[in-house]
């Protein structure tokens, strides 16, 4: 089951970063992107999902070809469907793996990082942090999906509480 927010300032929060993100991402300035989710009490990092974004051609360049000026295997042509599929995997694994994340035992908040080209117009009203890294971190890999425009790749950290609860 899919959860929807009905916090009008969430989702309008939302709407206005993934709509910077979208002209970003048209103009290839996104790098990665990164939701970081933290205690609301303890401010302390406890889960950090990454997604590098890398172009691998601009928007309106031709399909590749092979030296004979035939087009590069079918991969060069993935349907919209291929694309939501691998999507689709991706959003399934990230939903399973709350079988392998610890429980958030508190309240937490988020926040959406956007890592850029450095000529990015940045909106005046954002601002800078940290990469809010997590310490003692467990790094999975998670999926990857390719447009032929962009290729994503997935990967989330979480504290690992072993250690922290053996002592």
């Amino acid at each position: 089951a899919m959860l929807m927010s009905t916090d009008e300032n969430l989702q309008a929060y939302l709407q206005k970063i993934l709509t910077q993100v979208r002209h970003w991402l048209m103009e290839g300035k996104v790098t990665r992107l990164v939701l970081a989710i933290s205690g609301l009490e303890t401010g302390e990092n406890l889960e950090r999902w990454v997604f590098n974004v890398e172009q691998e051609k601009a928007l309106g360049d031709p399909a590749p070809v092979c030296e004979d000026d035939e087009p590069v295997e079918r991969e060069c042509t993935k349907s919209e469907k291929e694309i939501q599929g691998e999507i689709g995997a991706i959003i399934r694994q990230i939903c399973a793996s709350v079988t392998f994340l610890p429980l958030l035992q508190e309240e937490c908040t988020f926040d959406l990082l956007i890592y850029c080209d450095k000529n990015a117009e940045v909106p005046t009203t954002w601002e800078e942090t940290d990469p809010r890294y997590i310490t003692n971190a467990v790094d999975v890999k998670l999926r990857s999906f390719t447009t032929f425009i962009h290729r994503v790749d997935t990967c989330v950290s979480y504290r690992d509480t072993m250690d922290l609860d053996d002592l």
